[in-house]
């Protein structure tokens, strides 16, 4: 009960400041005759909501049926062991307090809390170990986006500083640095094209390409297209509904302690590729209620030493795919649900 009570105190503060901060939009971006590179709302809307962190303001649940996994220690083949029990609770929010024609200031917040329990199978003997654990990450950011043109063409750079941690440190200070071309932006059609690259010693590339294409076809299905997060193909239906069909990429990462009693702290972090079936409804404008479901497929798990990167695991898992099921609750003022093309 603790856990959903905290859980449910950070939800509506972070609601109501979303819900503050979007009341606040007065400065809108445009399009002026004396200063060719503002760009139009619309543009800024759709690659906001393309590359943002986090929605304005989303929560989200999700379960994982049980699954089988293998593991690696030193370069030694353990037992398969099984995942008996994998939940998640997700809050975010992603808020512009500052909004000028040429650039944006805003913040994320986040938290996730990971439920799991597991049957470990010990080596030799044979037996079996009951793990089970709770954990918690928390991370924030600050944003800069800056508006200009190149190549004759409408450009975004930004960057982030960002914090994350646990419920006993905080524990990574990070950059990030974004460029994103606007190639294509009419009511059929939206395509970007840009360059990530990240001040983070973790992970194992610093650069990553972007792309984003959406368009919009004549018998009402929809091509939402985002590199490397997410591939959809997407359908209004019913008043204020839509239905997707695709898959998208989330990694689950939290902090651990004391595993070998020593005081070195470690990070565990999974890469999750969730494909399936996606049904959301408009509620009153700007609420979004979202389910999910299909199969997860976890390419690997690791646990690495802070201080290295996710290249140099001290213990490796590959978990066998598994079913899983999401529901959420989101604010976007920007939602294409039930609009018309």
């Amino acid at each position: 009960m603790d856990i959903i009570k905290k859980v449910a105190s950070l939800a509506a503060g972070l609601l109501i400041l979303s819900l503050t901060c979007f009341s606040q939009r007065s400065d809108s971006i445009h399009r002026s005759a004396k200063d060719s590179i503002n760009i139009p709302k619309r543009v800024v809307v759709y690659a906001a909501d393309k590359f943002a962190i986090a929605r304005p303001f989303n929560i989200e649940f999700t379960h994982v049926a049980p699954y089988n996994f293998s593991s690696e220690k030193g370069g030694k083949l353990l037992p398969e062991s099984k995942v008996n029990s994998f939940s998640q609770v997700k809050v975010s929010a992603n808020i512009n307090f500052i909004k000028k024609k040429n650039w944006l200031l805003g913040a994320t917040a986040g938290y996730r809390y990971t439920n799991t329990e597991a049957d470990i199978t010990i080596p030799v003997s044979g037996g079996v170990k009951v793990l089970d654990g709770d954990f918690h990450y928390f991370f924030s950011s600050v944003n800069f986006s800056y508006f200009s043109t190149l190549f004759n063409k409408r450009v975004i750079y930004s960057s982030s500083i960002l914090l994350d941690g646990s419920d006993k440190h905080v524990e990574r200070v990070k950059g990030m640095v974004t460029g994103t071309l606007i190639l294509k932006a009419n009511q059929r059609t939206k395509m970007t094209a840009g360059l990530l690259f990240n001040i983070d010693p973790s992970v194992q590339s610093p650069f990553m390409p972007t792309f984003s294409y959406e368009h919009k076809f004549s018998n009402g299905w929809m091509a939402d297209i985002n590199l490397p997060k997410s591939i959809y193909l997407r359908k209004n239906v019913l008043t204020n509904g839509r239905v997707s069909l695709g898959a998208e990429l989330d990694r689950t990462s939290f902090y651990l302690y004391d595993i070998d009693g020593t005081p070195q702290r470690y990070e565990y972090r999974q890469v999750d590729i969730s494909s399936g079936l996606t049904y959301e409804h408009l509620i009153a404008k700007y609420f979004v209620l979202t389910a999910k479901t299909g199969m997860r497929i976890t390419p690997s798990g690791r646990v690495f030493r802070k201080e290295d990167s996710f290249g140099s695991p001290v213990f490796q898992t590959t978990p066998d795919p598994a079913f899983y099921v999401n529901a959420g609750i989101s604010f976007n003022p920007f939602s294409l649900i039930g609009k018309k093309k």
